[in-house]
């Protein structure tokens, strides 16, 4: 006898073969569409040339070539299997075009064009590459591929570091360093939307440098004719100064900076900044440039004179008048810690020998130091302090001190500090510290970076202001970074 289905049954087993019927004709749409896409896929990758892959190794591995980050450009192609960035097929040579621009517009981001091979990177040789490339040797090909990538990451490099970064100068970022990889940021560049702006995020971000960065595009001029102008005083002043801003690299959102030719401290903290009036070192004593961080300041301090001070002022002072070393609260020790009571024979004879001696000032209102005391670590010995003399903050030019800088109101800007840290509830600690003359240290949760700058202008609310170059600094750089018998900025020689 003939089995037979259930209605329900009959139905639930039609229902499962529709089922994968629509499935099986679902894959098959899937698979078409997958080979269809990996065809397209296929037809947009560039054509590599494989010849040109083995002349690029060929010259990269014979040393031969004068290139600024040699060992970066060789990592980049290794890492690329020698495959070339821009000596591509015409379809695909916007990045190419894109770079050349941008090696002949250097000088609207204050850098000079003779530092990336103006002589080799010309638009006829390109022109000649791309378009009628069986009339160009291989050799050639391979040199102009070789040349543009390192003025690129030349590019890169000097947007970030700067060209005469004291603290990273070109060998060691050739070499390789932890916080910026230029080779990295240009492959990321090559394959991004916006080669140009992916390339410019290596600028420092901060609103000193985008200020005079923005200005300096204003005034260079957008259009390719003015990329060749030679800079004028303006324009050279501001690229000066944004290769210093380089080196600085503040790009954090709480930071207190010193400018020393504006005699002014800045402390950006969130969205706000307040400003101070500083002293700062004379021409005879500069105060230095340098990168720190506050993390702590001291109310009522000891101050230990520098031996330069020491010998050449101190010890004068009280050889001429013995009562100068009580009256000033002065105390001389030897090199083992014992107090000294000097008599006028025993300062001279320390004066003959003054290396195993040192002298302190106790806490007080007339304490070089004055109420407090920002103590950073580095290796000028210098600092951020209060001083007895106020009078000093309303001269006009105030390059007085013997390197150390001098803050008016330092109690405001140690209250700011601890608010910024969250711990506002030690204001009044430290006020009442300072009002009986108490020496104690306050520790911030966070340290505050620093940043000792010597920038001779800057943008304020849309003008350049100009400082007086107090150490006479700018014309040393302005040497370095603009001979004045370099060809490579005169219009006519670069066409």
């Amino acid at each position: 006898m003939k089995k037979h289905t259930a209605l329900h049954q009959h139905s639930r087993h039609a229902y499962s073969v529709n089922t994968l019927l629509l499935a099986c004709v679902f894959l098959l749409i899937l698979t078409l569409a997958f080979f269809r896409a990996g065809a397209q896929v296929k037809t947009d990758v560039k054509p590599v040339d494989k010849a040109l892959t083995e002349e690029i190794a060929r010259q990269l591995n014979s040393g031969s070539l004068s290139l600024k980050f040699p060992a970066s450009v060789r990592r980049l192609y290794a890492q690329r299997q020698f495959v070339p960035n821009w000596i591509v097929d015409q379809n695909h040579a916007d990045n190419t075009w894109a770079a050349m621009l941008m090696m002949d517009c250097v000088l609207q981001y204050g850098l000079n064009r003779a530092d990336y091979h103006p002589g080799e990177l010309l638009y006829s040789t390109l022109h000649e590459i791309l378009e009628q490339p069986g009339n160009v040797g291989l050799t050639e090909k391979a040199r102009f591929e070789i040349v543009l990538t390192d003025a690129v990451l030349t590019f890169i490099n000097y947007l970030h570091f700067g060209k005469y970064n004291p603290q990273y100068p070109a060998g060691k970022i050739d070499k390789g360093v932890e916080v910026f990889d230029a080779a990295s940021l240009l492959q990321l560049a090559l394959t991004s939307k916006d080669f140009m702006l992916a390339i410019t995020t290596a600028q420092p971000q901060n609103k000193l440098y985008q200020g005079l960065q923005n200005q300096m595009h204003i005034v260079a001029g957008v259009q390719l004719g003015d990329c060749y102008e030679f800079p004028k005083e303006d324009v050279r002043k501001m690229a000066l100064n944004m290769e210093r801003l380089r080196w600085a690299a503040t790009d954090t959102d709480n930071y207190v900076q010193v400018n020393i030719p504006s005699y002014q401290l800045s402390f950006y903290h969130g969205s706000k900044t307040d400003t101070f009036r500083v002293v700062v070192g004379k021409p005879g004593n500069p105060t230095p440039t340098l990168q720190s961080a506050i993390k702590y300041f001291t109310t009522s301090p000891e101050w230990r004179v520098p031996q330069k001070i020491f010998v050449k002022e101190l010890l004068p002072k009280a050889i001429k008048d013995t009562a100068y070393l009580t009256n000033n609260h002065y105390s001389i020790y030897n090199d083992a810690g014992v107090l000294i009571s000097a008599n006028t024979l025993y300062l001279k004879a320390i004066l003959k020998s003054p290396g195993r001696y040192r002298a302190t000032q106790s806490a007080g209102c007339d304490n070089a130091l004055g109420q407090l005391v920002f103590r950073f670590p580095n290796i000028y010995d210098v600092y951020l302090h209060d001083t007895p003399e106020p009078a000093l903050f309303y001269r006009k030019a105030r390059a007085l001190s013997h390197g150390c800088v001098r803050v008016q109101n330092p109690k405001r800007l140690a209250a700011l500090m601890l608010t910024n840290d969250n711990n506002s509830s030690q204001i009044k600690d430290m006020e009442n510290a300072i009002e009986k003359g108490i020496t104690k240290n306050f520790y911030l949760k966070k340290p505050v970076p620093v940043y000792i700058t010597y920038l001779t202008c800057e943008m304020k609310d849309g003008v350049l202001v100009k400082y007086d170059d107090i150490y006479n600094l700018d014309k040393a750089l302005d040497g370095l970074m603009y001979a004045p018998d370099d060809a490579t900025l005169n219009v006519a020689n670069n066409h």
